[in-house]
């Protein structure tokens, strides 16, 4: 799933300073870079396929601080240009960033803000949203990174509107991809919006992977509770919620066992979480379902009491929407998938003992997060939702990743 904003006809349509080339692409390394985000724009942009009707990027590699710049596996690289070579592109790409705690070098930083003041295209991949962001490009703006890193982000830069659900978000001027692969889908967009579906599709073709991938990160996303979240009092909060999924109940119920004005609790829990404390709710019921429809026989109606939906319509959808399928169809596609023989529930048994009166203990499902302020673009990331675990456990919970969906999504 891909998002192409239509709110920034400006920015979309900003001219190019007069020393800048649009078919110029800047990539921009730096030292601590893993080595296969880097090499997708290299790939994408340096290569000569014009007999195939890819037309040609003129490509300048970049270092973003002085070399070598060392990369995975310990390979060291020098990159042919500096900083002052990004004055001639029209797209800059940050295919990525050693690490989301550490700031990036301010001349890099400089360079970038420089480039987008100039009407260049910025691009950032995986982790490179982290030094737009650093860089202020993404104030205000939608964004997405790999999911892993995507409430840290939000949290670190709270006037991003990050969506974690989403494999790249195109704002006009800025755009930003998922983790390793997601950056070729940006890349492909990058094509197809300068010269066409044609044209992508036969550099798709030449890289051996679709040209346009439907769906989008939920179904890799890690079922876990954020670290920050273990020291916090709305903790206990979040432990009831999860213990309690079957039962019917609403944000204002867990406001008033946080002793607080549902204003005040929704502001503690997007502060906590990077989630509106309602969308985490539902997307916590809809894991819930979804790891019955895996591992029970129940019927969707039966699942949906045990989630807490007030009906099975109700359950419909919320599924569809967040998962892309209705929970007959899921469940028939996952059944479809799994090895033969194997009963609901086997995998499930494998990995975690039972739990106190009939739940299961030990990880399973996840925490979802709304990552945005107010309320902009529906999004969300989750973490783990529980059934009979206590408060200390569901603080510590993480759970085996699983996919969500075995079968395509719709996207654009």
């Amino acid at each position: 799933m891909s998002h192409d904003s239509t709110a920034a006809p400006e920015a979309a349509a900003r001219k190019l300073s007069g020393r800048r080339r649009k078919e110029i692409v800047a990539v921009l390394l730096f030292s601590g870079g893993p080595i296969f985000e880097s090499s997708i724009p290299l790939s994408v942009f340096g290569i000569d396929r014009q007999d195939a009707g890819v037309p040609r990027y003129r490509l300048l590699v970049c270092g973003g601080e002085e070399g070598p710049l060392r990369t995975t596996g310990g390979l060291e690289l020098t990159a042919p240009h500096g900083l002052e070579a990004i004055s001639r592109a029209g797209t800059v790409v940050v295919p990525a960033w050693r690490s989301i705690t550490s700031p990036p070098p301010e001349e890099a930083l400089d360079a970038l803000r420089r480039a987008h003041e100039e009407g260049a295209r910025i691009v950032g991949l995986c982790t490179g949203a982290f030094v737009l962001a650093a860089a202020g490009l993404l104030d205000s703006r939608p964004a997405t990174t790999h999911w892993m890193y995507a409430p840290t982000l939000a949290k670190r830069y709270p006037s991003v509107h990050v969506d974690p659900r989403e494999l790249f978000v195109d704002d006009g001027d800025v755009l930003t991809s998922a983790g390793t692969a997601a950056g070729i889908d940006l890349c492909l967009h990058i094509v197809r919006t300068d010269h066409g579906n044609e044209a992508a599709g036969a550099l798709a073709r030449r890289l051996v992977v679709p040209p346009r991938r439907s769906g989008g990160q939920e179904r890799y996303l890690d079922r876990s509770l954020p670290e920050e979240i273990g020291a916090d009092p709305l903790a206990e909060v979040v432990a009831w919620a999860l213990e309690h999924l079957h039962e019917q109940f609403d944000v204002e119920t867990l406001a008033a066992r946080a002793y607080m004005s549902r204003r005040t609790f929704d502001r503690r829990f997007r502060s906590l979480t990077g989630s509106a404390p309602l969308q985490w709710l539902i997307t916590q019921r809809v894991l819930q379902a979804q790891r019955l429809l895996e591992t029970s026989d129940y019927s969707v109606d039966e699942v949906a009491g045990r989630c807490g939906f007030r009906s099975p319509v109700a359950l419909r959808g919320h599924f569809r929407r967040q998962l892309g399928s209705s929970p007959a169809a899921y469940r028939a596609a996952y059944r479809a998938r799994r090895p033969q023989g194997e009963k609901p529930g086997d995998a499930e048994a494998a990995m975690a003992p039972a739990g106190p009166a009939g739940g299961l203990s030990g990880p399973v499902g996840q925490v979802p997060a709304l990552l945005h302020p107010e309320g902009a673009v529906p999004m969300q990331t989750r973490r783990t939702a529980t059934v009979g675990l206590s408060a200390d456990h569901a603080r510590e919970a993480y759970a085996t990743s699983r996919a969500s969906l075995p079968g395509p999504r719709s996207g654009s």
